[in-house]
């Protein structure tokens, strides 16, 4: 029976006195046709299978190769060799599945993460991989379990809408109709989607943050966390075409209570895999170390991996508005001596290499910017009062983090009727399309705010690993879409 087996993390806690088990895994490597390196997933760390001469015949011995999927029945005994406390003394083997070892393209040596993403099929064998998605893992249920003990409800929001969250018209189309030239038009030329799957232009989702507003004014605090879609050509090492979005919505919060929510569930989920994960959060600080020492002095980072987790939970986050952060970097050494590539004036939306400098340089330590331009902003988000014209800002909140900036964005929602209707218009918001949207606020309207946490660039920073495209299992970037 396949149900009968032990995992080889559970196995190396034992105490070997010889013990019969059964355990399954891949071949990592065979050596001298005696000793059998197995992993099965549940750790980076090896089973030493050891292959008592005679066991086997000829025939076998040459099909255990690397990546071979293999069953071991044997003893738990003490091991005399370094590295390990105990090893499997095999009874008998059976080869699951067959590897060619001439094609296998895993050779045991190190790989580069480039030539891993164009196997992404296999990558997951590796040890980086192995230890980068159990963490993903981790993160995903901490996030599930920081939520539903602090009472909110987790609401499917759907991945096909007619709405475009953001008014950035970077959206995928979802559509029926034929795309050879013969779709239905209208007088005018335009594509009839009355003919269409839903009888309107549709689709996928880059955010699920309105329809949770509408579960928020019902069940008080709900949280989204599903895939989001942005057709943005943007070949960079901090974007993805399809990702993952936490996106929690409350109502009766303003935006200070926001902000400290948000504190709190990256403190928390954060200090979930720091306890959980210790194995493969020491193996990628060695990894990420390794990395930094082929960089010049001057380009590596201050913090080791595992100190940088430590920095962020152990401290209360710096809080600074945007107008500050202008400051700031206004008067920085950086910019008066033209390092930066882009401008800085109030008004801009703050590119990466800004954040960045705020976050690495200035304080050190992640950074709550918020009252942001609400020229630059979503309608949605909340105006503040008694701003001075040409100076209007929105109670909204960015996090920026070391390595990677701007990890959170959210605001309080713009609950009063009227204002939202005139933001609505100014940014040219299909009123009749929203008016779902504007019954929230017809009908017993509260103060209420929310933010959405990109996933994978959580993931990017609790492994700190450099590309997005190595903490999602399948990248979806322009003009990549494998498997």
């Amino acid at each position: 029976m396949f149900s009968k087996r032990i995992k080889v993390k559970e196995l190396l806690q034992l105490t070997p006195n010889e013990q019969e088990v059964t355990v399954m895994g891949w071949v990592r490597t065979f050596r001298n046709n005696q000793f059998i390196a197995l992993n099965d997933g549940s750790t980076n760390n090896n089973i030493q299978i050891v292959v008592a001469l005679g066991l086997l015949d000829d025939a076998t011995l040459k099909r255990i190769t690397t990546g071979a999927a293999i069953k071991v029945i044997g003893n738990v005994i003490p091991s005399v060799g370094k590295g390990q406390s105990l090893e499997i003394k095999a009874n008998s083997i059976e080869i699951l599945g067959d590897s060619d070892a001439e094609k296998y393209p895993l050779q045991p040596k190190k790989h580069s993460l480039e030539f891993l993403r164009e196997i992404a099929h296999l990558r997951f064998r590796t040890n980086t991989f192995g230890a980068v998605f159990r963490i993903r893992h981790a993160l995903t249920f901490a996030i599930h379990q920081f939520f539903n003990d602090k009472g909110f409800l987790n609401i499917h929001t759907p991945i096909i809408t007619a709405s475009d969250a953001e008014g950035a018209g970077e959206t995928f189309r979802v559509t029926t109709l034929p795309i050879d030239g013969t779709a239905p038009r209208n007088a005018d030329g335009s594509i009839n989607f009355n003919e269409d799957f839903f009888g309107k232009s549709t689709n996928l989702t880059v955010s699920g943050q309105l329809e949770g507003e509408l579960a928020a004014t019902a069940f008080g605090n709900i949280y989204t966390f599903g895939p989001t879609f942005r057709a943005e050509n943007s070949n960079t090492t901090r974007h993805l075409a399809e990702f993952w979005m936490i996106e929690p919505e409350m109502a009766f919060y303003d935006i200070e209570d926001n902000m400290d929510l948000a504190e709190e569930f990256i403190q928390y989920i954060i200090s979930y895999v720091m306890e959980h994960n210790k194995e493969d959060l020491t193996f990628l600080d060695a990894r990420l170390a390794e990395e930094e020492k082929q960089k010049p002095q001057n380009e590596r980072q201050e913090f080791g991996l595992i100190e940088k987790l430590k920095f962020v939970v152990e401290n209360k986050f710096e809080r600074i508005t945007y107008t500050q952060a202008i400051d700031i970097l206004l008067n920085s050494p950086a910019y008066k001596k033209k390092k930066f590539k882009y401008d800085v004036k109030w008004g801009i939306d703050m590119q990466s290499e800004h954040e960045r400098y705020l976050v690495e340089k200035h304080f050190k330590k992640p950074v709550i910017v918020s009252n942001y331009p609400a020229a630059i902003k979503a309608f949605y988000m909340r105006l503040n009062d008694g701003e001075e014209a040409g100076k209007e800002t929105v109670a909204a909140m960015d996090i920026l983090a070391p390595g990677i900036g701007e990890i959170v964005g959210g605001s309080q929602r713009e609950e009063r009727y009227d204002v939202l209707l005139k933001r609505m218009q100014q940014f040219n918001i299909p009123l009749q399309e929203m008016n779902w949207y504007l019954d929230s606020r017809r009908f017993g309207t509260v103060p209420h705010a929310g933010f959405g946490l990109g996933f994978e660039r959580m993931v990017q920073f609790v492994t700190g690993m450099t590309n997005i495209r190595d903490v999602i299992p399948f990248a979806r970037t322009p003009k990549n879409c494998e498997f």
